[in-house]
């Protein structure tokens, strides 16, 4: 499993040229460390909120994996899973559509959710 997603960003010509005069001149190795810098700044400077805001959602905030035996103790006691990750959330492989169809309620994932594509189908009603 990757430690980091893809984005794609588009970036003016003034911008890049900037971005491009500063790993020149050294300050970064290349672009995507200057992106990644920046990225990591403004993250940094909001910090704050976005703890604030975890909190108040109730959000994990990080990695939550779901295995076969988690979703089986949740049916075997009755309940429905509401899950809500800032991160990455995953669902093991070995994991079959219908139990995943019974045991989680709702998916709200900020970052990347991480299923078989069968799973994805049987939840594709609850994925927000």
């Amino acid at each position: 499993m990757s430690e980091t997603e893809k984005i794609t960003i588009n970036v003016g010509p003034v911008d890049l040229g900037q971005i491009d005069l500063l790993v020149r001149e050294g300050f970064y190795s290349n672009r995507t460390d200057f992106i990644r810098t920046a990225i990591r700044t403004q993250l940094a400077t909001h910090a704050d909120a976005v703890r604030s805001t975890v909190a108040r959602r109730m959000m994990v905030l990080g990695l939550q994996h779901f295995t076969r035996d988690d979703l089986e103790a949740v049916r075997a006691a009755g309940d429905r899973l509401e899950i809500r990750v800032l991160g990455l959330a995953t669902i093991a492989d070995d994991v079959s559509p219908e139990l995943a169809a019974d045991t989680i309620g709702a998916v709200s994932v900020l970052g990347a959710f991480r299923a078989s594509a069968a799973v994805r189908r049987a939840l594709a009603d609850r994925i927000q």
